[in-house]
């Protein structure tokens, strides 16, 4: 039944008795079977003995059952089918209930899965899959690794914003380092089209009284504030409909503040948040549900929510506030170089010529800021973070802190449940140290550990950094807000990422890691080689930390084999990211990234799936996979 459906599907091709690389291209599309080109051309001219550029039918079949024929899903099959030719529908939905782990399963979803899949009209009259239907079955979506029930919105997304981390970027305008690289509106387009919801704009006085959007300090290039808005006002909700937080790093005269707020006003009209629901003042934030489609101003604020709402109506412009702060600290300005009083060298240097001078008294600085633009804040009035013990005695739910890396790992460190209680009722944001000249990005899992919901990465930076954050936000549908687990929520909460308490649902992990497919070839090799291995790493609170790696298959790229199988016991799978690496071995001491895929554990399906991988700039490598069985549960 399948050798005729194959020399149906080819034939015609072969009228003429042989066929060229291209030609072989446009067959195997018609199979509907993923392939990469690379490997595809070396299989083609490894089959091409005479080197004449054509191969024969046999040859081809050759080239497809190399590329589709994958063994390891004909071992599988072969287990599930009575004869080893054909899959009953009965036996298919065994599979599925007792391999897969989809309990509610019956024929009906079988039949339709038959339907799908099955390209041998044989075989789907009679309700039954081949090999050739079931292989399509296994590499396709519905038997990917991340939960398509989680492509979605799913979770509560009636709570006070405080309860979810909020997918967030730093200097949201740089595409390169801080220092001399571009400022481009492509950043913001590119950040929201990947689900950010939380974007930076650093803001200065511009020419001609028009605000400018750049790096401060540095030779980083300019672009105009009123063309970041417009970018934003067309990119915000293309990917999600949740609310928008546009963090400004504020550094204008309430002159050009004034035009900041026009600019704001006029371009994102209706979208932008100018009172409180209803014009009443609330108790909490409210929730991102009540907040679709709207953009938030994040910035310092003239006086409480209560006087802004008072004053609705009435005309602000020209009317200026003004109120003192202490002045940044040394080690705030280690994390953030915009606001450079001395050179850090010069810094450097006093530091090491002795020990460290007494603390002198805070100096106040004054801040002035045009009514026009603190009217604008509503929600998320930026506070200096002081102390928990400040903040629980004087801070305002709709006010948040900014808090940079150095200080938020020293508290995460030292008073981590402290830390919790304070993420439990205001908006955290932490962002990386200014020494970062080069955008590189701290681990943001430190950070989430605790419960801090605007951990802000530069988005501009591939890395391990950034592929957390891109993992952990495939969840509830790519939408950019996750609702944080209970204990991160609640009020009472004695949760400590560094002290697992007895309340929390461990669960044992087990990964079987089977095989590759059309895996990227060695940047080194002349072929489609490599010498692959596979890295399967866990983050979550410090006792989840985990890696495991596999052996090095020699000189295989397009089908490697492995069965490994590797355990982890996760004390905290809420927060737990499984990321699987591939790396290619060049030396005993050296070897070069391949392709990586992370997702959170409560994502991952379980039984028998293919892992997607992408490539260090996020780029979907399909068809390379691996294929894995999954299986975890609560202990």
């Amino acid at each position: 039944m399948e050798a005729r459906w194959f020399l149906n599907v080819i034939h015609d091709k072969f009228r003429k008795g042989k066929i060229n690389f291209e030609s072989t291209l446009e067959l195997l599309t018609k199979f509907d079977i993923p392939f990469d080109y690379v490997h595809v051309k070396y299989i083609f001219k490894a089959s091409d003995s005479l080197k004449s550029g054509t191969i024969t039918i046999e040859d081809f079949r050759g080239i497809y059952r190399t590329i589709a024929h994958r063994c390891e899903i004909h071992d599988l099959f072969k287990t599930q089918s009575p004869n080893h030719k054909l899959l009953p529908l009965s036996n298919l939905v065994q599979f599925l209930k007792n391999e897969q782990f989809q309990p509610e399963v019956d024929e009906v979803v079988a039949a339709q899965l038959i339907a799908k899949f099955e390209p041998i009209e044989e075989a789907k009259k009679n309700s039954q899959m081949t090999f050739e239907g079931f292989l399509r079955y296994m590499t396709s979506e519905e038997c990917m690794v991340f939960k398509s029930e989680h492509k979605t919105v799913y979770q509560d997304m009636t709570r006070p914003l405080c309860e979810y981390f909020i997918s967030s970027s730093h200097n949201t305008y740089l595409i390169s380092d801080q220092l001399i690289g571009p400022s481009h509106l492509w950043g913001y387009a590119s950040a929201l089209m990947k689900g950010c919801r939380c974007l930076e704009i650093d803001c200065w006085d511009g020419p001609n009284n028009d605000p400018v959007v750049y790096h401060g300090h540095t030779l980083t290039s300019k672009i105009s504030f009123k063309t970041v808005i417009q970018v934003i006002s067309k990119y915000a909700f293309l990917v999600s409909d949740y609310p928008l937080i546009l963090s400004l790093e504020n550094h204008c005269s309430p002159k050009q503040q004034e035009v900041m707020a026009d600019y704001l006003t006029n371009i994102l009209g209706d979208m932008l948040v100018i009172s409180a629901i209803d014009d009443i003042m609330p108790t909490e934030l409210p929730s991102p549900e009540s907040l679709k489609f709207k953009i938030m101003i994040k910035n310092k604020k003239i006086g409480t929510l209560e006087e802004t709402l008072a004053r609705k109506g009435t005309d602000s412009h020209g009317q200026t506030g003004e109120f003192e702060e202490e002045e940044t600290s040394d080690e705030e300005l280690d994390d953030n170089p915009s606001h450079p009083k001395q050179p850090l060298l010069k810094k450097r240097r006093a530091r090491w010529k002795g020990s460290a001078p007494p603390r002198k008294k805070q100096k106040m600085k004054k801040i002035k800021i045009a009514l026009a633009l603190s009217e604008l804040v509503i929600y998320t009035k930026s506070r200096k973070f002081v102390s928990f013990e400040d903040s629980r005695e004087k801070q305002f739910f709709y006010e948040n802190n900014s808090i940079g890396e150095l200080k938020a790992r020293k508290l995460a460190k030292l008073a981590a449940n402290e830390f919790v209680q304070h993420t439990v009722r205001f908006l955290t944001r932490i962002y990386p140290k200014g020494t970062r000249a080069n955008s590189s990005n701290y681990n943001p899992q430190e950070f989430w550990n605790v419960g801090c919901q605007i951990v802000a990465l530069n988005f501009q930076t591939a890395g391990l950094q950034m592929d957390l954050q891109t993992g952990k936000f495939l969840d509830n549908g790519g939408s950019g807000y996750l609702l944080k687990p209970e204990y991160l929520r609640n009020r009472d909460t004695q949760f400590t990422p560094h002290a697992i308490s007895a309340n929390c649902q461990p669960v044992l992990l087990t990964i079987k890691l089977i095989s590759g497919h059309q895996l990227p070839p060695s940047s080194l090799s002349r072929s489609n080689k490599a010498d692959p291995l596979v890295l399967v790493e866990i983050y979550g609170v410090p006792e989840d930390h985990a890696k495991q790696q596999s052996c090095v298959v020699k000189g295989n790229a397009l089908s490697p084999r492995w069965n490994e199988t590797f355990t982890f016991n996760i004390q905290v799978p809420e927060l737990a990211l499984v990321r699987f690496v591939v790396e290619d071995q060049l030396s005993l001491t050296s070897n070069d990234f391949l392709g990586q895929y992370t997702l959170p554990l409560l994502s991952m399906n379980k039984g028998y799936r293919q892992v997607p991988l992408f490539s260090k700039l996020g780029v979907n490598l399909r068809p390379a996979s691996l294929f894995v069985h999954i299986w975890y549960f609560n202990q």
